[in-house]
């Protein structure tokens, strides 16, 4: 596949995100987050399926607060992968591999520490939704017959 395809594959992968942060921010106590998402981690933190109020809204609250913080991930994403990947500048490169490469071994350590194994699981799908386009698209950027090609393209 071409470095295009991946490039604008990583474009739709942070606009995924800016959805779906969106949706977890303003809708994410609704039954459409329930079936989506809640079923999931509910029975986690709450076993017997009791929840206290006060537990209730702090969920709320840091499932929009969560939400933001992936919506604009995915905005910052959708911007280098759409401008400066594009041009093949090494540092937009990098800077998607150390943030996804950060992110995911964080995320994914606190998960199984708190034995969130499905989170794990959504980890690894989303860093290959990241990785995989990054491991096709290295050489157009670190590779000098690939810069070399790339630059007669342009």
């Amino acid at each position: 596949m071409s470095f295009n395809f991946w490039q604008k594959w990583l474009v739709g992968v942070g606009i995924y995100h800016v959805i779906l942060g969106l949706m977890m921010a303003f809708f994410g106590q609704s039954p459409f987050m329930d079936w989506l998402i809640n079923q999931y981690y509910d029975p986690i933190f709450w076993p017997d399926n009791e929840i206290s109020q006060s537990a209730a809204a702090f969920k709320g609250w840091i499932i929009s607060l969560f939400g933001a913080v992936i919506a604009s991930w995915g905005i910052f994403i959708a911007f280098i992968a759409y401008y400066p990947f594009k041009l093949r500048e090494k540092w937009a490169w990098s800077a998607i591999a150390i943030a996804i490469s950060l992110w995911f071994v964080i995320d994914t350590a606190y998960s199984l520490h708190y034995g969130v194994a499905i989170n794990a699981i959504f980890n690894i799908i989303t860093f290959a939704l990241f990785a995989v386009p990054l491991s096709f698209t290295r050489k157009h950027f670190f590779d000098q017959e690939y810069i070399e090609q790339g630059d007669m393209e342009r």
